[in-house]
């Protein structure tokens, strides 16, 4: 009668892996982007949507855009859904509207310095506002949807952060702000160590100063053409970063290859992480 070995340690860790590889595969990829209907999160739904992803995304005030997006993917599953992600029961009309499981979140959706004086006058309002949607409602959906996730083995979260508050900080720049995005950057550090040895993968991208309208209302409306110049001049690279640019990565993270980046807060600032001084020596010259 013959018996078998015990399973040595790294087999065991071999055939986890396999399993894990296996299930991934054959799961249908369902993606969930907050604040998808333009900027950063428009570039993702494009990504997604064309790399074959399932996408849903949402959106808070701009539902024309955001039905524009998805009349440019007619032969695509990209659906649009609304969310106040700073109002609990938007979030939960959501959950309920999802026609099936979350394999992919990116915590997208964020307020900025300039956008939330668009729908804010009272500056402690907008500190409010700024800590409630950018870090208080992506932590209410990020445990929502996590339990399933943990249910069936398997999911992605991806948090978009910024390199002010995530990478480095910035004197001057407003306080709130930053401390939403440290916040953001925070809670993906202390899921990825809770999560460590369970098949969910935790990323967090910090973008420096990327091309959205975000960073029109906060800082480029402002400038005139010799500022804007300026500022190019000023920043590593010389240029703004394109949405796009982030989307790729945040693709890039949710395959197999990206595995070995589990945990990781990404510096993607085109060097402005590491040299912070530069943008606020500009900063200073124009006030």
């Amino acid at each position: 009668m013959s018996s078998m070995s015990p399973m040595s340690q790294s087999d065991a860790k071999k055939h986890l892996h396999q399993s894990y590889h296996q299930q991934e595969n054959n799961i249908q990829k369902n993606v969930l982007i907050t604040g998808g209907s333009r900027g950063i999160g428009s570039a993702l739904v494009t990504r997604f949507a064309n790399a074959g992803y399932t996408v849903w995304f949402t959106y808070c005030k701009g539902k024309k855009s955001a039905q524009q997006l998805v009349d440019s993917f007619p032969n695509r599953n990209v659906q649009a859904f609304e969310l106040d992600l700073g109002d609990w029961m938007s979030l939960q009309n959501l959950l309920q509207a999802l026609p099936e499981p979350v394999d992919i979140l990116i915590n997208n959706a964020a307020l900025g310095t300039g956008t939330v004086k668009e729908l804010i006058q009272e500056p402690h309002l907008q500190d409010q506002a700024l800590l409630q949607v950018n870090a208080v409602g992506t932590l209410w959906l990020t445990q929502e949807i996590l339990p399933v996730m943990r249910e069936r083995k398997y999911g992605k979260i991806i948090f978009i952060s910024s390199v002010g508050g995530g990478i480095t900080q910035f004197p001057g720049f407003r306080l709130a702000d930053s401390m939403s995005k440290a916040a953001i950057a925070f809670l993906s550090k202390q899921l990825a160590a809770e999560l460590s040895h369970e098949p969910i993968d935790i990323f967090t991208i910090c973008p420096g100063a990327t091309k959205t309208p975000m960073l029109e209302a906060s800082l480029l409306n402002g400038l005139s053409a010799n500022d804007t110049q300026a500022l190019y001049n000023s920043l590593p690279g010389c240029r703004l970063i394109e949405p796009d640019e982030i989307a790729e990565i945040a693709l890039f993270v949710c395959t197999e290859k990206a595995k070995v980046l589990r945990g990781a807060v990404i510096d993607a600032s085109l060097g402005l992480g590491v040299n912070p001084g530069t943008l606020t020596s500009f900063m200073k010259g124009i006030n």
